[in-house]
């Protein structure tokens, strides 16, 4: 029996499947974690969704960017772009049973021996992970009992620090930016959410994950920075997107070897 955590799907159906034979997946054994952004941009995003979705308990998910846009747009909170390549999924027959299953997906996973855990983006500085998992939790109960609201008030890049949100509107926006939508922070830890460059070009900005390099914390796995491409000089925190969208590869990391298997897009 192994787990796997793997990197940002993006619709790559056909490297997904190349990967799993690569790692002698065992689906009746083994159990796949999937970083977020499942869909958008590749050419097969109702493909991913469907496999995943299909693993039931086998598999764990967290929501990404994308995931979280593409629900939206379901509401009418938002509009899919073209380079998103979603038609085929917008047009799916079972569109709201997907949608449906998206909602049940958190923002953080976190295993049952709480050794290791996964998020799309990142964990915000000004956060201890108690205040990490409860703020996702919150965020995760309203996704799944009325999506609309949330949908409503979930864009916008305000407010940048966790003490300055003083309603839930403010607590749901921050929350779903740091986990799935920063990159890079200021110094004093507030979220800077345009930057999408890696880090050696961004001298004043500082890599989210470097305000957690002194903290007591599990191993931490995150997709979201195809940029930094699988690099984080922290340890025990390991970036996962490996670009596969773009043309670079998709990435598996094995929990129980600590190996990491990749294959070209």
């Amino acid at each position: 029996m192994a787990t796997y955590v793997i990197g940002d799907l993006q619709g790559c159906f056909e490297p997904l499947t190349r990967l799993l034979q690569y790692i002698q997946y065992q689906p009746a054994l083994d159990k796949l974690w999937f970083c977020g952004d499942l869909i958008a941009r590749g050419p097969d995003s109702l493909a991913c969704l469907e496999f995943v979705k299909s693993l039931g308990d086998n598999a764990r998910v967290v929501l990404g960017n994308h995931d979280l846009n593409f629900i939206a747009s379901y509401y009418g909170y938002s509009k899919i772009k073209a380079a998103d390549n979603l038609a085929p999924l917008q047009n799916a027959a079972n569109l709201p049973e997907l949608i449906h299953w998206l909602c049940q997906q958190p923002l953080i996973q976190q295993s049952t021996d709480q050794t290791f855990l996964m998020v799309h983006a990142g964990i915000a500085p000004e956060w201890s992970l108690n205040t990490a998992l409860a703020a996702t939790a919150e965020v995760s109960a309203l996704l799944q009992t009325n999506p609309q609201k949330l949908a409503a008030v979930m864009y916008g890049n305000t407010p940048t620090r966790w003490q300055d949100a003083k309603t839930a509107e403010e607590r749901w926006r921050f929350t779903i930016n740091a986990c799935t939508r920063m990159r890079f922070c200021f110094a004093d830890g507030s979220l800077e959410l345009v930057t999408k460059s890696g880090i050696l070009e961004q001298a004043e900005l500082i890599p989210w994950y470097e305000f957690w390099r002194n903290k007591t914390h599990p191993t931490i796995f995150f997709g979201h920075w195809a940029a930094l491409n699988g690099y984080s000089p922290v340890a025990g925190i390991h970036a996962l997107d490996t670009g596969c969208v773009w043309g670079n590869s998709l990435t598996a990391y094995c929990i129980e070897t600590q190996q990491r298997f990749s294959v070209v897009a």
